[in-house]
Order: C-alpha cells, then sequence, then structure tokens
C-alpha cells in the first residue's frame, strides 16, 4: 500500500499512546520488578521526544530501529517472535517496522522487488474506511464497514500465499485541523445512506482535514488453504463446466494449498457402462492412470487394491513412493504410466455421485513423501463441488451428445444408442478442436433380420366401402333438397342437377374408383353447391334442409366423412392398441438378448428387428439368443392376434387381420442413412430381403389365386428346408400349448417380381375368450370367436 497523498487525514508516527499505555501500567502493577522495567522504558523514551510528539517525515526510520524495538518490547515478546506474523506500521502507510522475525523472513523471500498491497481495495474504498474510522474514533458512532483484509505474498518457491490482516488501532488518536468540517447525526446519516456518492464524502470530510498520530499493529495469519479452498469452490461454482485454462488454474489453487511448487493436477473419466477410464475430450486435462492412451479398461489400468479402492469403494488411493508401488505390484500398467511422467509420489481421488463413480482427480508430485495419506484429506473440503462441477459437465456432455444425435439421426432405439453416443463423442470433440465435424454412416456387420407383420385384411375395400357410404349419403340428401325445391318452386335447372346426382348414385352403387369419387366432388363444387346457395337465399323453406347438409359435410374437404372417419378412427385405434402392447412385449424380448427394433403403423403393424455380435460387442452372442427371439416373434403374433379381435369387442365396425413372419436365414448387414434418418439393409445382395418384405404379403399359393395370408390364420415365409424344420418344431411346441390350432399346412408361393423359390408355413390361430392369456381360459377357434364377438 503506497503512500496516500490525497486522503482525509494527515498522518504522523507518534509513540505517545504506547507511552501512556506503558505509564499506565506501571501505575497498576503490584510487581517492583515490573514497575521498575516499565519505568525504564519510560525514562528512555524522554531521550526520544520527537517520536512522542509525532514524526510526519518517516523516510529516515532506520535511526529509531533500536528505540522502537525497546519502545515496542512489550507488544512484541521474544518469545514468539518465530511464530507470529506481525509488525507496527504507520496508518495508512507502506512503512513497516519492528516485525517480528518470521514477518522478516517472508518479506525477505518475497523478494527486493515486492511491494505489500492489500487486496483489491481502491483509492475510493480507503478514503471512506479513514472517514467511518473518523466518525467512530473521534464522534462515537458505531459503524461496521471494515471490510476482511487480505494480503498476497509470494514465498521463496514463487507461491502465492495469502494472509488475513488484522490491524490493532488501540494507539492511534485523531484530531480535527481548522479545515475539519463538523459531522451532526443528519449528516452522518446521509453519509451512510450514500456510501457510493464518494463526492459527498469529500465534501464533509477535506482532503488532510484531519490528522490521525500514532502506531497500528499490523498481525498476519496464513488463510492460503482456506482461502485457496475458498477460490475454488468460486471457481467451480461459477464455471457450468471444465474449460481451456481450467487446469493450469487449479494446479496453482492446489500448489497453494499443499505448498508444493510442481505439484501437477489431472482428470481421467469413468464409463461404468464399459468399466473404463477415459480421457477428458479435448484434452482439457492429463491422465496419470492412462498417459498417452485416451481410453482403458479399468482393471487393466491398475492392481486389483488400487481398483477396488477407487472404483468399489470409493476412496483415496495413495502412492507415497511410486518405486515402492513398482516394486511390491510387479511394475503394473499403472506404475509404468506413473514412472513414465517421473510422477514419484500421487493422490487417486475418487469423484463420486452417491453410489456411482463419475471420474478420478489426480494430484501429482515429482518427488517421494510429497503426497501421502495424511495430507491427502486436504480434499476432503472440496471434493463434493468437483462432483458438482463433474456432474454439470456429464449432464452437458449428455445433452449435446442427444442435441446431435436428435439433429443428425432422430429418434434411436436404446439397444444401438451407445453407437449413436460415441461417434456423438467424437462429432462434438472435433467441434472442440476445429476440426471438420460430420456425422458418420453406422453400421452393423452379420446381423440377423426378424420381420413381422398383422394387418388389416382387406383394409382397401374396407376404405372404398366407408368411402361409398359417405358419397352416397351425401348424394342421396342433395337429392332430397332438390325434391323440396321442385315441390315449391320448379325450375328446369333443379331437374337437371337431379338427373345428374341420381345418375352419378347409380353408378357409385355400382362400383367405387378414383375417377367416379374426384368427378362426384367436382359436381358438388361447381354444380351442387352455387345452387344451394341459391336456394339458401331465394327459398326460405329449404334453410333448415340445406343448413342440415352443410353442418354434416366436413370443412377442409366438402364431403361427408361419416364412415370414413369411423373406420379412420377404428383402424387407428387397432393399430395404436397393438404398437402399445407389442413395445410392451418388447421390452420383455430385449431380456432374451439385446437386439434393435422397429415398428411402423400402416394399416397393420410391421415390424423389424436385427440381432448380432457386433450390436452388443459387451455381451457374448449365440445363435441361441436368436432362436429364442424367433420363437418370442412366433408367440407374440398369437397373442397380437387375440388382442386385435378383443380390442373390438362391442365396436360398430368390426375388421379382420392376417399375420405374417418372414425368415431370413443368412446374415446381412445394415446401415444407419444419415439422410433418410433410418436403418437400411446395406449392399446390393442384401437388398433381397427389402424386396421380399415388400411384395410377400400379396404373394400367392402356387396354382391359385389364393393369398398366402388369411385371416385367423399366420403365415410363416421362407426359403430353406432347415428354416421349416425349425419352425415346425416351435409350432408343435406352441400347439401344445394351445397358442396354435393342429392343422399345419406346407405351401410353395407364386414367384413374384424378383423373388423365386419362396415358401410357407401356414397354422390357424387359436383365441382366447378374454386377455391377457393365463392359460386358463377357454380356447376357441376363429369361427368360434366371430360368433362371440357378433
Amino acid at each position: 500500500m503506497n503512500e496516500l497523498q490525497n486522503f482525509p487525514f494527515t498522518v504522523e508516527l507518534s509513540f505517545s499512546k504506547v507511552l501512556e499505555m506503558l505509564k499506565k501500567r506501571m501505575e497498576q502493577s503490584q510487581s517492583s520488578i515490573t514497575k521498575n522495567y516499565l519505568q525504564s522504558i519510560i525514562d528512555y523514551a524522554a531521550s526520544y521526544p520527537e517520536l512522542i510528539a509525532g514524526i510526519s517525515d518517516c523516510d529516515n526510520m532506520d535511526q529509531y530501529k533500536e528505540a522502537t524495538t525497546i519502545l515496542l518490547d512489550n507488544l512484541f515478546p521474544a518469545a514468539l517472535t518465530r511464530n507470529e506474523i506481525k509488525a507496527a506500521c504507520i496508518p495508512f502507510h507502506n512503512e513497516l517496522f519492528n516485525p517480528t522475525k518470521r514477518f522478516a523472513s517472508i518479506l525477505k523471500n518475497a523478494g527486493p522487488d515486492f511491494e505489500l498491497e492489500l487486496r483489491n481495495l481502491d483509492r475510493k474504498s480507503l478514503y471512506v474506511m479513514g472517514c467511518v474510522i473518523i466518525l467512530n474514533t473521534y464522534y462515537g458512532y458505531d459503524i461496521d464497514y471494515i471490510k476482511p483484509m487480505y494480503y498476497d505474498i509470494p514465498d521463496k518457491n514463487g507461491i502465492w500465499r495469502s494472509y488475513r490482516a488484522t490491524m490493532n488501532a488501540d494507539f492511534i488518536y485523531i484530531e480535527p485541523t481548522e479545515n475539519a468540517v463538523e459531522i451532526t447525526k443528519e449528516i452522518a446519516n446521509t453519509l451512510i445512506a450514500n456510501v457510493d456518492d464518494f463526492e459527498m464524502w469529500e465534501k464533509y470530510f477535506p482532503i488532510n482535514s484531519w490528522k490521525m498520530k500514532g502506531i497500528a499493529i499490523l498481525s498476519l495469519t496464513d488463510v492460503t488453504i482456506d482461502d485457496s479452498i475458498s477460490d475454488l469452490k468460486s471457481t467451480l461454482l461459477a464455471d457450468k463446466s471444465f474449460k481451456d485454462g481450467s487446469i493450469k488454474q487449479f494446479s496453482e489453487i492446489f500448489q497453494s494449498i499443499y505448498n508444493i511448487p510442481d505439484l501437477r493436477i489431472g482428470f481421467t473419466e469413468f464409463n461404468s457402462d464399459s468399466d473404463s477410464f477415459n480421457k477428458m475430450e479435448g484434452n482439457l486435462a492429463d491422465s496419470f492412470i492412462l498417459n498417452e492412451e485416451k481410453k482403458n479398461d479399468c482393471r487393466r489400468s491398475m492392481c486389483e487394491h488400487s481398483y477396488n479402492t477407487l472404483v468399489r469403494d470409493k476412496k483415496y488411493f495413495v502412492i507415497p513412493d511410486t518405486h515402492k508401488y513398482a516394486e511390491q505390484n510387479e511394475y503394473n500398467l499403472l506404475a509404468e504410466n506413473l514412472l513414465t511422467q517421473n510422477i514419484q509420489s500421487c493422490i487417486l481421488a475418487p469423484i463420486a455421485k452417491g453410489n456411482r463413480l463419475l471420474g478420478v482427480l489426480e494430484l501429482a508430485s515429482f518427488e517421494r513423501n510429497k503426497l501421502h495419506s495424511l495430507n491427502a484429506t486436504k480434499l476432503d473440503e472440496v471434493m463434493p463441488f468437483l462432483v458438482s462441477t463433474l456432474e454439470r459437465k456429464r449432464f452437458d456432455i449428455e445433452n449435446r451428445i442427444k442435441a446431435v444425435i436428435q439433429s443428425e439421426c432422430t429418434s434411436i432405439h436404446p439397444s444401438v444408442l451407445w453407437v449413436f453416443e460415441e461417434e456423438a463423442k467424437k462429432f462434438i470433440a472435433n467441434q472442440n478442436e476445429g476440426k471438420f465435424a460430420s456425422f458418420k454412416d453406422i453400421s452393423f456387420e452379420d446381423v440377423y433380420p426378424l420381420y413381422g407383420q398383422i394387418d388389416i385384411v382387406g383394409s382397401s375395400e374396407e376404405r372404398n366401402k366407408a368411402i361409398q357410404k359417405d358419397i352416397l349419403i351425401q348424394l342421396d340428401m342433395v337429392d332430397r333438397i332438390l325434391d323440396l325445391a321442385l315441390d315449391s318452386s320448379p325450375m328446369p335447372i333443379y331437374e337437371q342437377v337431379k338427373f345428374r346426382i341420381e345418375e352419378f348414385t347409380l353408378n357409385i352403387k355400382k362400383s367405387l374408383n378414383a375417377s367416379a369419387e374426384n368427378e362426384v366432388f367436382n359436381l358438388l363444387q361447381h354444380e351442387v353447391n352455387p345452387l344451394l346457395n341459391h336456394l339458401n337465399t331465394q327459398v326460405p323453406e329449404l334453410k333448415e334442409s340445406i343448413d342440415l347438409y352443410k353442418e354434416s359435410i366436413n370443412n377442409d374437404t366438402g364431403l361427408i366423412y361419416k364412415n370414413r372417419k369411423n373406420y379412420d378412427d377404428t383402424v387407428q385405434l387397432i393399430n395404436q392398441n397393438m404398437a402399445t402392447f407389442l413395445d410392451r412385449k418388447q421390452q420383455e424380448a430385449q431380456l432374451i438378448f439385446p437386439h434393435y427394433f422397429e415398428r411402423y403403423k400402416t394399416d397393420g403393424v410391421d415390424h423389424n428387428i436385427y440381432i448380432g455380435a457386433s450390436m452388443t460387442p459387451s455381451n457374448k452372442f449365440s445363435k441361441v439368443y436368436l432362436y429364442n427371439l424367433r420363437l418370442w416373434q412366433l408367440c407374440t403374433m398369437c397373442e397380437m392376434e387375440n388382442n386385435f379381435y378383443h380390442k373390438q369387442e362391442g365396436a360398430e365396425l368390426q375388421l379382420d387381420a392376417a399375420s405374417l413372419i418372414l425368415v431370413f436365414s443368412t446374415t446381412l448387414s445394415i446401415r444407419y442413412r444419415m439422410d433418410e434418418k433410418k436403418f437400411d439393409v446395406d449392399g446390393t445382395y442384401n437388398a433381397r430381403y427389402e424386396i421380399i418384405k415388400k411384395r410377400i404379403d400379396k404373394a400367392l399359393v402356387k396354382g391359385s389365386d389364393e393369398r398366402i395370408t388369411q385371416k385367423g390364420k399366420i403365415a410363416i415365409i421362407y426359403s430353406q428346408d432347415s428354416d421349416a424344420e425349425e419352425y415346425t418344431r416351435y409350432i408343435k411346441y406352441l400347439q401344445r400349448k394351445e397358442y396354435l390350432g393342429p392343422q399345419i399346412e406346407y405351401v410353395e408361393l407364386e414367384d413374384v417380381q424378383g423373388v423365386v423359390g419362396l415358401k410357407a408355413i401356414r397354422v390357424d390361430v387359436l383365441y382366447t375368450t378374454k386377455l391377457p392369456r393365463k392359460g386358463a381360459e377357454e380356447i376357441i377357434t376363429y369361427e368360434d370367436l366371430m360368433e362371440i364377438l357378433d
């Protein structure tokens, strides 16, 4: 703190109050020894009258070094000089004298160019502080304004240490000069209410309008650890995540906490899914555990004891002597990595949220025994804040990953989400490093496909019937209105439009095609509607009928939408129920073995399943899982057939379903198409599978006009005899479980474009009288079920 020229008071060094204290103690003392000692100091002070009267020029204080030491002997016990950090000073000046040996050593280590300055205290704040001291000391106010004061002083190693300062002002007195302004209570209250109005404070406390005389006793307390921990907490709370420069800042803070100039900080992330250690994205921090590697299995990275301590028990693992640790553990990978980096001692601290390990904080030193179990406990206070920061970082990364996947891939099935997350991490890492970032295609090799569908039988015919009914109803309503119009006020145009309506009615009753529907729409829009608008205004008695007609038609299409809506609503409800049922059953199937699943709703529900080793590298794949999934699929299709009909109980519209399963005996490759946002087969040969899927539901039994898919039956399409043998075993099992009927048909299919040589097994589905199926219900055939539903 440099000497202040512009201040509310002038400052003089004076020992008058110290002398008053000595005289008072002598008068109160009962000991003759003490009295003689104090009298000798008082007599000694008489030989330096200028120190008592006051010295304004303090540039030549060296000549008074012995005198100040003797006069302050009572306040600076020699026994404490190596422990206390204390010195006398001229108030609000940078002059220190009579420092304790510890204080003198601290200043010496700081270097000859170091100047002692208070932290974060500007001139205006000091000026107001001086004014408040006047108000409290001279006027007797009790205004709390003094802020905690800190000095930052480097040690001999260049590590900045923090010291909290306290100032004893018992040996100071203040008096006004002729320029001082009398401060009334009203003025004082105004000043307190306007602490930021510096000009007001200067107005009532002009520069050098007061005089301060005496000495102050400055005492320092080393609060480096507390202050560093506070700084670390503030940094961690302020930062939403780790960023460039964070590790350097953390290293400096931990160097102060541990007083180790070469202390290094590292972070290693933990992936619970793969039980592996990973480096932080963007190389934001070193990993002493991994060294040059970006990822490694936890158990391979360290010994069993360190793994159990860190990963399982979430406790500090301390290595005070790396060479000794290496010898005891046969120079395992952890020891080799540490020695390669010349780390002689280290602390590995788990960053854990509850029972979930998030990562490892690494403190490393190039000296043996610098880091050990005793000083590891210094981390206890900061670990919760590190946990919060790493949690925020993890959430931020997860949100970014999800955002990338959502924008690049749309919704992804959980079974393959892991590979998209890995690609998203690479995408983000490239962005962070300023590289070109593109999301690569995701592919899986050698997977087995399973396909199934349950479709509404004759959906096109049912939809056309519904449309036909609506058109006929609408034409009939128009015809009735025209009859009324002819009765009320006959006109030839009415007869001509009526003729057109009746002609269209006859044609629609015979058959409905796309052109007929379009012609009816044009007739209604261009001939009927203008005529009805005319009648509505010219023939009042027709208004009620015309209003009823307009209320019956859809505002958007201009057509009646009753039966078609009933059909669409029924199909939508059935599809939603079947999709929900399949989704619930599919969750059970994931327990067999993790696999990819997707379904689509059209006039029914289709589903694709892909299973294979490449999709779940952490699980060992066996064809047994494929067989289990095929049996699950067949069983689920039977249950979906039951669900399909039971959801229609009491419905006005009754629909039928036909189910199909495609067996593909060889593996194929699938690729996620970034432009289409979906998985598709990869390669020309594999495309045959997609062709078969699109055409088999319309395939015919060889030598007949009968479609392979029939209501009340499940058709299993295959090409290899081994597939027929496999599914025959499944069918017999489900016959015994009363899912399927006793009759099995083996048929060949007519060739369709691009697909030849297909065969099929067809078997009846057995239905239950109620759901869910528990095995005790009455088992019935499709015909019996239709009777119950009717």
